[in-house]
């Protein structure tokens, strides 16, 4: 534990047993760190009482000074630390993405307010609606906005009183039926707001009440014989209700809930927000949040919540999340389903997120694939606790039947990527019968008393496709016999001959990893690639015994039946020693004839 200076040992014991917000600073006042707490004394404790570890234990290294601010309650707390992050921007804290690059819908504060697509959301009392996951998605909903209302498009500073006085003249927008013409007042500025009022729930998502109001206007309309101006409200219902009807509708029960799920994967956390109005799916956005310190995966979805439901505004009543939240919000039902049409949508939203991710893996190792896979082999190197990045790997596996055509193979991948003019056969020489461990002891000493003798460098990493005997072998090998360093890993299999665990150190331990991760993915490639390499190896060696065996030589055996023979019974020897009925149960009676007749006739 880092010496804890006197000014935050005498500010510690004075700090309350109530909800706030503490902050960090470095010995220059930098502010550091922002955190939030339930209780501040003993939250903010918790940093110097106990042993910490990584990223963590280095930002307790550098706090010199701390304060902190209480509030009233849990949601106070997590609306001023965000805020604070987001002003200050400490250098420990995480920030979510700027969504700058991604486009907005605006409803310009104006006189006769225009209603576009932006990517730059300014405090100038204008509405922000998104962001949108792609700019089609934006032009499709304007585009439909703009053949149901004829708002003005124009850039023209109207004002009331230049319209009251002609000072404008309509555009071309006006002659075409795209505008309604309010710069000559040929709209008057109440019935102008009531389009802009109903294009505002329908950008929100209210379809459903815009659509009610539309069809009571068009019924009046029409039992006033006023048909003219009923068929122009129902064009207008017409395409709301087909637009509405192409929404991902996920159940009519739903009527107004925000989604938040999440992609855990390690470093990197994923989130999917989604926006449900009318049991409709009227907005959804996913994005990436990078680790800083050791942050849980509840941390981080709180984190989400708050940021975006700040961004978004238009705060639903309730939140459904796939992990209870340890802070309460603020006048927000928090619900984690466990069946229904609730779990079915929080389905869907992580379903989002497991695309992004997929998404953004493919567009990065396309555009940077060396940054890729240099980022994998660092969460390796972090993972083992390496002390050098494993830029060359090497794993063996050894393949043979009954003892007989024993062989093994070696993959070398360079920098994550497989490097096949490194790749090595080996016909096993020294071993006898079917000893797994003595043979990788062979190839593993031949492999390496060779780079040595010829002065080549050796790789970063070894893994063996195998569990803690075979790294044990292979340590023999390295370190008592050859007497180099270098790391050595295990891969062993569960009872479906698939990857489930990855051994390091000595006695071996499980390394954790997750199953989705881009590290264990690697690895299940480098141990599919070796055993493919290692088995295609021996087959070739196993059909060219055959080819070459005594059975080959017998007339009227060919090579299907001397492979039968020998996979039921071993070796040539076997077939020796089998009686004809035994033959005959193999390969039926005429051809057991022969082969017996071959091996026991007079003179053999």
């Amino acid at each position: 534990m880092p010496e804890i200076p006197e000014i935050v040992k005498t500010k510690l014991a004075a700090l309350p047993n109530k909800p706030g917000v503490y902050r960090y600073f470095d010995q220059n006042g930098t502010l550091i760190y922002v955190g939030k707490a339930k209780n501040l004394k003993r939250r903010v404790s918790s940093y110097f009482n106990k042993e910490q570890s990584g990223k963590t234990r280095v930002l307790v290294s550098k706090i010199a000074d701390l304060e902190y601010s209480i509030v009233d309650s849990e949601s106070e707390a997590l609306l001023l630390e965000n805020t604070m992050i987001k002003q200050y921007k400490p250098r420990y804290n995480i920030m979510l993405k700027d969504d700058k690059t991604y486009p907005w819908i605006c409803i310009k504060k104006e006189a006769y307010p225009r209603v576009f697509l932006t990517r730059k959301k300014l405090n100038d009392g204008s509405e922000y609606f998104g962001p949108y996951p792609s700019v089609r998605t934006a032009h499709i909903l304007l585009d439909l906005l703009g053949q149901a209302y004829k708002i003005r498009s124009c850039r023209t500073p109207l004002t009331e009183i230049g319209v009251e006085k002609g000072k404008y003249k309509v555009c071309l927008d006006y002659h075409i039926h795209k505008c309604n013409g309010p710069c000559e007042g040929l709209i008057s500025k109440d019935d102008y707001n009531a389009m802009i009022a109903e294009i505002r729930e329908i950008i929100k998502g209210n379809m459903g009440g815009v659509l009610r109001d539309l069809k009571a206007q068009m019924m009046d309309h029409a039992s006033r014989m006023e048909f003219e101006e009923a068929q122009s409200i129902k064009v207008k219902y017409d395409l709301l209700e087909e637009y509405r009807s192409r929404s991902t509708v996920v159940s009519a029960t739903i009527h107004d809930v925000e989604v938040f799920s999440y992609v855990d994967d390690e470093e990197t956390f994923y989130v999917n927000y989604m926006k449900v109005k009318d049991g409709a799916v009227v907005q959804s956005h996913s994005f990436e949040v990078k680790r800083k310190l050791e942050e849980t995966a509840e941390e981080l979805l709180l984190l989400a919540v708050t940021e975006l439901r700040q961004q978004f505004g238009d705060h639903a009543p309730e939140i459904i999340v796939p992990v209870k939240l340890d802070y309460a919000i603020e006048n927000v039902e928090v619900t984690v389903p466990q069946r229904g049409d609730k779990l079915k949508l929080l389905d869907l939203s992580r379903r989002n997120a497991v695309q992004y991710k997929i998404d953004l893996e493919k567009q990065r190792s396309l555009v940077d694939p060396e940054r890729h896979q240099k980022r994998v082999l660092n969460q390796l190197k972090e993972a083992l606790q390496l002390d050098e990045m494993p830029e060359v790997i090497e794993c063996f596996d050894n393949s043979n039947f009954q003892g007989d055509y024993a062989v093994a193979g070696m993959v070398q991948f360079v920098n994550g990527k497989p490097n096949k003019a490194g790749y090595r056969h080996f016909n096993i020489k020294t071993v006898e019968g079917p000893d797994d461990y003595a043979s990788m002891k062979e190839v593993v000493r031949r492999r390496y008393s060779r780079l040595i003798e010829e002065g080549k460098p050796l790789p970063n990493l070894i893994i063996t496709d195998g569990g803690k005997g075979q790294m044990e072998v292979v340590r023999q090998v390295i370190q008592d016999e050859l007497h180099v360093e270098i790391p050595i890993a295990g891969l062993a299999k569960d009872d479906r001959h698939r990857t489930n665990e990855l051994l390091f150190g000595f006695p071996p331990v499980v390394v954790g990893l997750k199953p989705n991760s881009e590290v264990f993915r690697l690895l299940t490639h480098i141990q599919d690639e070796v055993h493919r390499f290692a088995i295609t190896f021996h087959r070739k060696k196993f059909e060219k015994g055959f080819m070459h065996s005594e059975l080959a030589d017998i007339k009227g055996v060919g090579k299907k039946t001397a492979e039968k023979l020998l996979l039921e019974l071993k070796s040539v020897k076997g077939v020796k020693e089998a009686t004809e009925a035994r033959l005959a149960e193999i390969i039926g009676a005429a051809k057991a004839k022969i082969v017996f007749g071959h091996f026991h006739s007079a003179g053999f």
